[in-house]
Order: structure tokens, then C-alpha cells, then sequence
């Protein structure tokens, strides 16, 4: 089989492997390998612990230090409940546009720095690329930590890393940090007219979401910094988006479920809101306990992404910036898998054609117009890891 394509084709078959986050990438990672093999590439997995998903890493050019790493997900969201014109598992151009799933967010970054390879080969890099693809980035970015470790334990130092999250080429230099905690509140059952004497799950969980309420209250009064006023908002949140409990109208909940988030600013350490939060949660069971001790409130880590904090004279930040023109100040309030990377000791930096607009929305797409300046984008890194 020949794997001489183009970034398109490539693209093409990406989007073709229907990897959503609960599913297993081992089918698409296998291509993958296959696709650096045909061009003298040997590539490392590194497996989640049950071995249905993984991450996969590999370098380009010569085995010496001061690389650049292009990071990219193989992950994308569901498609079930949304309303598509075409068939989201295959890439369909129209009106200066490629349709699908993951054609934004963030196969089509996937297929350009996997089109490098053949280029940088050809050119004779002096430094290296450095390919990363992660799993599970879209369910708290849970992949990519134990390969960024890896990486930084078994291959030449990268000087940068380059994390190509859609930006519309623009050089996103810091993000929010993110959080949650899984929260499980044990009540007691009783009959609802005898609630006093019952624990209510869902009324105590009510106690904890408010104080989700009250805080974003007390962060929107503050004074914003300099660094944090780029933010939108400008401050950490505090969020519930789904709860589940109850057994009957007229039955105090025995048990309520929900995650509490945090979109951190990178100022603010992570650990300190999961401190505050366990603080409350204890003053709720404590006040439920009082009244029957077999309740309870269990915490259990949801996920935890570290934020992007902007670098001082950073060098990802001004190789992609000498690659794009770009002299912008620009930071996001999502979270990626930057800031894993430069907690390992990387310089990073997000810069990846097309809009996070269009991220996770049915008929996703990615314009022509972007893949080409994201091509043109990776066509200039390579000529200055051949220039040195």
C-alpha cells in the first residue's frame, strides 16, 4: 500500500476512523504507524491502562535536541443528536469549506503535521519534528500527560512545542486551567412528609452548587491583573453541567450526582479551589451527619488539566510568531493540552488552522482557505529546522 498522499488524502482518512472519545483509537493509531513506517519512521506507543486506547509519538529528522513538537488529538466529540447535512465520517468540500467530524477539531491539524513527514525527510531537517497524537483530550485531556512525560524522559529535548488546537493561526499564548471533582451526596430516604427527619441527597447538593453561585460572584467583583484581564471572563469560574438523583417525588433523594468545574486563570493554582470546595463539602456533611450519621459526601478526581501560562520570552512563542506574523496577544478560556506539555518543561504555544467556533457543532468544517495557511504554516517550520 502506498502512503505517498497528500495532507488532504490524509485528512481524509482520519476523519474516516470514527474515533469518538468512547471508542477505542487503536484502529486509527495502527494506520498511523503504518503511514511513518512507509516513510522510515519508527513510533512508540504509550497505552491507557486497559490497552483500548493510545497515544502515539515519534521523531522526525535527526535524534538531537532543540526540536519542535506538533501535538494534535486523534479524539472527537459525539455526532449522535446532531443534525448533519452529510456524512460526518467523511470529508466533504463545498463553498470553500471541508465538512466533518474533526475537520476543525483537530484531524485536519493531525493530517498537516503527518503531510510534514515526506517534506522534512526530503528538505533535510538539522533539528527535529516530533509528532505526538493523544487520546481522550475532548473528556479532560487525560491521554496526553503520560506521553509528554515519556517523551521528555526518552527523546532529544524539543525546544518548543507547538499544539495545533484551532486558532485561526493566530499564536494563543495562555489558556484557563481546568478542573472537576466528582461528587456523590449519600441522603437518608424517608417519605417527603416526614423530610425532617430524612436527608434529602439533592437539597444538600443544592447547598454545594450555590456556593458554585457565590463564588463566581466574589471572582467577578475582583480586580482584574494585567494577565488576567485577556480572559474571557476575566476571573475563575465554578460550574455544574449535569445532575442526576432522586428516586420519587415524595422521597427525599438518597443519592445526587454531579461534577463540580473549575476553569482556573493561570494564576490561580487548581489545588487551592479544590481545597476550598473540600472545605464546604465537609461543613454540608458535617450538618447532614447530624441528623443521620450514615450520610455522606464522597469526592472523586474527574479530570484536571493544568492552564497555558504565558511564557517570558518564550521560544515557541517566537519561533510561531516569526512563522506567522502574528503579534497579537491572544489567550482562550478552554483548555488544551498545552499546559501539560509545558508542566513536562516544554516551551509551548497553541497556533492550528480554523475556528473553535466551529469545534464540536454539527457540520463541523474547516475552510480551505485555513488548511492551506496551515500547510504554508508547516512548510515555513520546516525550512527553518533545515536552515540551522
Amino acid at each position: 500500500m502506498s502512503f505517498d498522499l497528500t495532507a488532504r488524502e490524509i485528512m481524509d482518512k482520519l476523519i474516516s476512523f470514527p474515533t469518538v472519545s468512547s471508542e477505542s483509537n487503536l484502529e486509527l493509531i495502527s494506520w498511523v504507524e503504518d503511514y511513518l513506517a512507509y516513510h522510515g519512521i519508527e513510533s512508540k506507543r504509550v497505552y491507557n491502562p486497559d490497552k483500548t486506547k493510545a497515544n502515539l509519538y515519534a521523531n522526525v529528522g535527526p535524534m538531537v535536541d532543540g526540536g519542535v513538537i506538533l501535538s494534535g488529538h486523534t479524539d472527537v466529540v459525539p455526532v449522535v443528536g446532531q443534525d448533519w447535512d452529510t456524512d460526518p465520517f467523511s470529508v466533504v468540500e463545498k463553498d470553500g469549506k471541508y465538512f466533518g467530524r474533526g475537520t476543525c477539531d483537530m484531524k485536519g491539524f493531525d493530517a498537516l503535521a503527518l503531510a510534514t513527514i515526506p517534506k522534512a525527510l526530503k528538505k533535510g531537517i538539522k533539528r527535529p519534528i516530533q509528532i505526538a497524537l493523544s487520546y481522550d483530550e475532548e473528556v479532560g485531556c487525560i491521554g496526553a500527560p503520560f506521553m509528554a512525560a515519556e517523551m521528555a524522559k526518552l527523546m532529544p529535548k524539543a525546544s518548543a512545542a507547538i499544539i495545533g488546537e484551532p486558532s485561526m493561526m493566530k499564536a494563543v499564548s495562555g489558556h484557563k486551567g481546568g478542573l472537576g471533582i466528582k461528587t456523590h451526596v449519600r441522603g437518608f430516604e424517608v417519605h417527603s412528609s416526614l423530610q425532617h427527619i430524612g436527608v434529602s441527597a439533592i437539597h444538600e447538593a443544592a447547598k454545594l452548587i450555590e456556593w458554585a453561585n457565590e463564588m463566581n460572584i466574589i471572582n467577578a467583583s475582583k480586580e482584574s491583573s494585567d494577565a488576567t484581564k485577556m480572559f474571557v471572563p476575566p476571573y475563575t469560574t465554578v460550574h455544574v453541567g449535569t445532575i442526576e438523583g432522586g428516586t420519587a417525588n415524595n422521597i427525599t433523594a438518597k443519592d445526587c450526582y454531579f461534577i463540580m468545574g473549575f476553569r482556573c486563570i493561570p494564576s490561580e493554582d487548581a489545588k487551592d479551589w479544590q481545597a476550598a470546595y473540600t472545605t464546604k463539602v465537609r461543613e454540608v456533611e458535617a450538618e447532614m451527619q447530624a441528623v443521620n450519621s450514615d450520610c455522606f459526601i464522597n469526592l472523586e478526581a474527574g479530570y484536571g488539566v493544568p492552564g497555558l501560562k504565558p511564557e517570558e520570552n518564550g521560544v515557541a512563542e517566537a519561533l510561531v510568531r516569526k512563522l506567522t506574523g502574528d503579534n497579537g496577544q491572544h489567550v482562550v478560556s478552554y483548555g488544551t493540552e498545552a499546559g501539560q506539555f509545558q508542566a513536562e518543561g516544554y516551551s509551548s504555544i497553541i497556533c492550528g488552522p480554523g475556528d473553535i467556533a466551529q469545534a464540536h457543532q454539527p457540520n463541523e468544517f474547516i475552510t480551505v482557505k485555513q488548511f492551506q495557511a496551515g500547510e504554508a504554516f508547516l512548510d515555513r517550520l520546516i525550512d527553518d529546522l533545515a536552515a540551522d
